[in-house]
């Protein structure tokens, strides 16, 4: 008879990263606080170490979209909370964290699901590289992966689930414009970066400020990195957003 192994609740698991993103999102500030919310979002998971062969990818081009598991490396140093401020409650009311899809968790696991554009096998100074080309992430670069799944539509979309304070997509009106010298800007840079204007509206749609200033007007000049840019802006009014300088970091 085999012998069942029990661990105790106390019981310490290690887990190795089996990858790294490389995404637009060069910080926390600006995420989009759901995956999917930003299509425009393109990025790349590239296997390291050990995990770096093709045969641990055999068959996933069969599936459009992956749950995607990873670490919130950003915020790991800052610990945990079992109160926390969701954003989409204005950041003013408590839930319990596991209520929510706050980052400061009891262990900082993130989950995410990715649309898979297609699978590269390439060679990086020489060495077979496996790269997995994603999009509408909502992940910051340099981001540990520990693991990567199926997205399985019969069991994963429950169309009769209740979701409480966050049932519906967050409604947006904001609409975004470009200074003169922010559409000079990007039509420089359009070129390496084909997707930037779409990517700057779809994220400024968003409202990436804190939560307690959403729906408020404020004179405040803001700034985001997106790829080696940073994307300053402001609020024109609780309708416009102006995007008025593009510049290399």
């Amino acid at each position: 008879m085999s012998k069942i192994n029990k661990h105790s609740p106390n019981t310490l698991f290690e887990f190795t990263p089996i990858g790294v993103v490389e995404s637009p999102y060069q910080e926390k500030f600006a995420v989009p606080r759901q995956p999917g919310l930003v299509s425009a979002a393109d990025a790349k998971i590239l296997l390291t170490n050990k995990y770096n062969h093709q045969d641990l990818i055999k068959g996933i081009e069969q599936y459009s979209h992956l749950w995607v598991i990873f670490v919130f490396h950003e915020t790991l140093a800052q610990g945990w909370k079992p109160l926390v401020r969701p954003p989409r409650l204005g950041g003013n009311e408590k839930m319990g964290v596991l209520a929510t899809r706050s980052t400061f968790r009891p262990n900082p696991i993130g989950m995410s699901v990715v649309k898979l554009e297609r699978v590269e096998l390439t060679k990086i100074a020489g060495k077979s590289q496996v790269i997995l080309h994603i999009s509408g992430v909502d992940i910051v670069n340099n981001t540990p992966i520990i693991d990567i799944k199926p997205y399985i539509p019969y069991s994963d979309a429950v169309t009769q689930a209740e979701a409480g304070f966050a049932q519906a997509e967050p409604t947006r009106t904001s609409k975004i414009q470009f200074s003169k010298q922010a559409a000079e800007q990007l039509k420089h840079y359009c070129a390496q970066y084909p997707k930037l204007e779409l990517l700057i509206e779809q994220v400024l749609c968003q409202d990436p400020r804190p939560a307690y200033k959403q729906s408020k007007l404020d004179a405040k000049e803001y700034g985001m990195s997106l790829y080696n840019l940073n994307i300053q802006w402001k609020m024109i009014d609780l309708s416009m957003i102006e995007v008025f300088n593009i510049s290399q970091n």
